[in-house]
């Protein structure tokens, strides 16, 4: 089974209550698209900040995950957003992660968040700790 079938086949609670459907898993490269609803708004009517980071967290944790070792887990241990554009409840963002580093210890990734137009609206720098197999 491909990783992007297993994410769709089981996928992550927390994913699924924010409505992220993934479009490709690899170990090179993660995408997903999420719909903005009402309930992930602020006021005005946009994407709350943090569904952006909740957002490229999920990713970054998932393109860590198609990299571990076997056995190994993960946690996040830092994330830094620069947000861009706001996105306005009813539309659509796409997502992208990238790798900066994989190591043994760490990796970090590269989010970035695109709204409907194309335009840039977050990019979000993560770093992932890996955690090894329990002996």
């Amino acid at each position: 089974m491909t990783a992007l079938a297993r994410l769709i086949a089981e996928p992550l609670p927390f994913a699924v209550l924010l409505g992220i459907e993934y479009t490709q898993a690899d170990p090179d490269r993660v995408t997903a698209e999420l719909v903005v609803r009402e309930d992930l708004c602020t006021v005005p009517a946009v994407a709350h900040g943090g569904v952006y980071m909740a957002f490229a967290d999920t990713l970054g944790a998932v393109a860590t995950v198609l990299n571990l070792p076997e056995g190994a887990h993960t946690t996040t241990i830092e994330s830094k957003t620069n947000f861009l554009a706001a996105a306005p409840a009813g539309s659509k963002l796409s997502a992208e992660t990238t790798p900066v580093h994989r190591g043994r210890t760490t990796m970090v990734w590269q989010t970035r968040i695109s709204n409907e137009q194309g335009r840039l609206a977050a990019i979000v720098t993560q770093t992932q700790l890996v955690l090894p197999a329990k002996t």
